[in-house]
């Protein structure tokens, strides 16, 4: 009986030691994530307005997130370049146009942190679904729009508008922040995910 409760009480102890354990690795490895978090805000925040070249503000949202989980691999780059612009400038014979790039990337980035390591299961790719459109309408309701060219005031449908944008100072009066914004609401809306699924 004796050696029985001993037994009972070493387990117990064992795996309530192991449980605060568990919750102080995940606390710290929250505070080690937004920590990085922070550090990338602090460093898009000083540099962005000063980028002159490879301004393309779905590719910077997407990878300062996968930078923050070290992540680095230019497949990435190279998928979310094409969708700055409004979809690389995409105009539907209806007028429709795209969104914004940071929008794009910041959707592209909630599906990787969601996702972790593997491919996202159906009930994961359900929530992707739900957090990506709540983060575009927190976006929408923080600038007023979601589309790129209501954002910037350029319809890059037209190629030498580029150039027009780019000399415009445009970039650096408004369309950073929006990057920033981005990343940071990535953070906010992947929590739970990057303390699960990103030790």
């Amino acid at each position: 009986m004796v050696v029985k409760r001993l037994i009972f009480i070493f387990i117990f102890n064992f795996r309530l030691n192991a449980y605060i354990l568990l919750k102080r690795t995940s606390y710290k490895m929250i505070l080690e994530i937004n920590k990085r978090f922070d550090e990338k805000l602090k460093d898009l925040n000083n540099s962005l307005p000063k980028l002159k070249v490879n301004v393309n503000c779905a590719e910077l949202t997407l990878t300062s997130v996968l930078e923050v989980l070290g992540i680095d691999n230019y497949v990435f780059h190279n998928a979310a370049i094409p969708l700055a612009g409004g979809f690389g400038g995409y105009k539907s014979k209806n007028g429709w146009q795209g969104a914004c790039g940071a929008v794009c990337g910041g959707c592209a980035a909630i599906g990787v942190t969601m996702g972790g390591k593997k491919r996202m299961d159906n009930e994961t790719m359900i929530k992707a679904y739900l957090k990506a459109a709540k983060f575009a309408s927190e976006f929408e309701k923080e600038f007023g729009a979601v589309v790129c060219t209501e954002l910037c005031g350029y319809d890059f449908s037209q190629p030498e508008v580029i150039i027009e944008y780019r000399n415009s100072g445009t970039w650096e009066k408004k369309c950073y922040h929006y990057v920033v914004w981005a990343v940071d609401h990535v953070r906010k809306f992947t929590q739970i995910e990057l303390k699960d699924k990103w030790k």
